[in-house]
Formats: structure tokens, sequence, C-alpha cells
């Protein structure tokens, strides 16, 4: 028989969310209120995640700003292994990803809101705001969906030793589990690459040969 899950559960995952997102946010000027902001979430969330979040909110708090700039930009904006566009892992650079963003900004229009005009519509922390604010059963949908992904990122920032791997920790404990050799094996092999397109000509036949005079 099939469990179903208790709403407390499905509560408790909405602020978790709202947390990593606010947590995985760029640092700029809000970022001290967004600290704040999880602080307060705190309260609400028990046990494991609680312990994880906590773990994040007190690195950032401890790391002066503009390190910590720098660092955020290091982290997710120089480096494609601790990227946080879900549809990089799935998609590449390929003519697939195109189609796998549209599925993300049709999630958010048919929940009544715009995609967002400064981040891409598969990045992680607009996919949780949408979760946590928005509509849970679509942004538990699109994070399932894409729970390989975020375990590729969760192991790549561990393995950083990078303070926010906590926080992504925490959201996947609210997603269904995968085999971790998964995220090891996209890890190493990368995301897919482009396909379309003529090979090149390979000649497979010996050519005719031609008699002198002809």
């Amino acid at each position: 028989m099939k469990l179903r899950r208790r709403p407390d559960l499905t509560l408790q995952d909405r602020v978790v969310w709202q947390a990593a997102s606010l947590l995985l946010a760029y640092p700029d000027e809000r970022h001290q209120a967004r600290l704040d902001t999880v602080e307060g979430l705190l309260a609400h969330i028990a046990g494991e995640q609680a312990r994880l979040i906590a773990e994040t909110l007190t690195a950032l708090r401890d790391t002066p700003a503009m390190a910590l700039a720098a660092q955020y930009v290091d982290t997710f904006d120089l480096k494609k292994s601790t990227t946080m566009l879900l549809t990089y892992w799935t998609g590449g650079d390929t003519r697939n990803r195109g189609a796998q963003m549209v599925v993300f900004t049709q999630a958010y229009r048919d929940a009544g809101v715009q995609p967002p005009r400064q981040e891409a519509p598969d990045h992680l922390p607009v996919v949780l705001e949408f979760a946590a604010t928005v509509d849970p059963v679509a942004g538990r949908r699109l994070l399932a969906a894409h729970r390989v992904p975020i375990d590729v990122l969760r192991h790549a920032l561990s393995d950083a030793g990078s303070p926010y791997a906590p926080a992504v920790a925490a959201v996947c404990s609210t997603l269904p589990a995968v085999s971790g050799g998964d995220a090891q094996h996209l890890l190493r092999s990368g995301p897919p690459t482009e396909s379309v397109g003529l090979q090149p000509f390979q000649l497979t036949v010996p050519p005719r040969r031609v008699e002198e005079g002809v």
C-alpha cells in the first residue's frame, strides 16, 4: 500500500525550498536581509534539514561580503561542474536544451506568474522559490524531474568544500532518492553534446580505377 505524504512534511519541504532559495541567491545589498529571513524560517524546520540549512547560514554570516561575492561568482558562474542551471546537465549546449527550458517557463505561466527576466527559468533558486511560494505541486515536479542534476551539484559543491553544499543537500532530502552513482557518472561524463548535422564523409568502397586514355 502506498503511503500518503503527511501535510506537515509537505509544508516543511516548502520552507526548506524557500530557505535554500534565499541562501543560494547572489550576495547583493539584500544579502543580510535574506539571511535574517532564513534564520526566522529555521523555527519551522526540524531535524537534519534544519541542521543543514543552519550550517550554510552560519558559514555565509561568517564570510565578509566582498569575499563571499567573489566566491559565489567563482563557484556558480565560472565552473560548469557547479552550475545551478538545471538543464545544463540534461540538455548541455544542444538544441534540446531550449525545449527543456520551455517546460519551466510553461509551468510558471500555467501557475499564473511570468518567467523571471533577470535569471534563466531553470536557475535552481528560481525554481525553489516558485515551488515554495507559487505552486508546490508543479514546483516539486520540476525539481523531481531534475533530481540527478541537483545531486550532481550537491556532490560537486561537497567535493569543493563549499559552504553552499549543506543547503543543496537539504533540498535533495525533500526529493525522491536517486542512486549516487547516477550523479557521479553524469559528473564524469558531462552533459550531452550536439549531434545534429552531417557526419564527415567516409569512403567505404575503393574508387573505380580509371583506365588510361578513357
